[in-house]
């Protein structure tokens, strides 16, 4: 398991579509949005530079069988929303954090292992978590993913 940190997180800004996603559909549902994110950032030159794809999870409250998902890319500065894409902004505080290495398939494995710190030191969580995509490599056995949830 991937070792758990707590980290201080600054804001980052994203053009994002916003989708309801039933749990554990998420596999199916990033790349529309994510596309039309990216044909508005071709459009928009100067809006990007380096930033990495970034997924912002709205947690849902006991019971309930969708989230809100904010699908984006890190942007330079704000922007008016055109169509489905918006402004959207990860928040800033302390997180637990841990890095992934590995097959996207995985990622479960590093929420797993930061739950499991989570129950272990008596923390509280916050509702929202996030993932940066880093930059994609042909190998999955080297993509490098990190997340990051927000702490009470």
């Amino acid at each position: 398991m991937p070792p758990v940190s707590i980290q201080t997180a600054s804001p980052r800004l994203l053009a994002a579509v916003r989708r309801q996603v039933r749990i554990g559909q998420v596999p199916s549902a990033w790349k529309p949005a994510l596309d039309q994110v990216w044909e508005f950032l071709r459009r928009n030159p100067g809006l990007r530079t380096d930033g990495h794809n970034i997924f912002l999870y709205h947690h849902p409250g006991a019971g309930e069988a969708t989230m809100t998902v904010d699908f984006g890319v890190q942007v330079t500065r704000p922007f008016a929303p055109r169509g489905e894409v918006a402004l959207a902004e990860t928040p800033a505080g302390k997180v637990a954090s841990a890095l992934h290495i590995g097959a996207y398939e995985r990622m479960g494995e590093t929420h797993q292992a930061i739950q499991a710190w989570v129950a272990a030191n008596n923390v509280k969580l916050a509702g929202k978590s996030w993932e940066i995509y880093e930059d994609w490599t042909a190998d999955p056995a080297n993509l490098q993913t990190q997340i990051e949830y927000l702490l009470a």
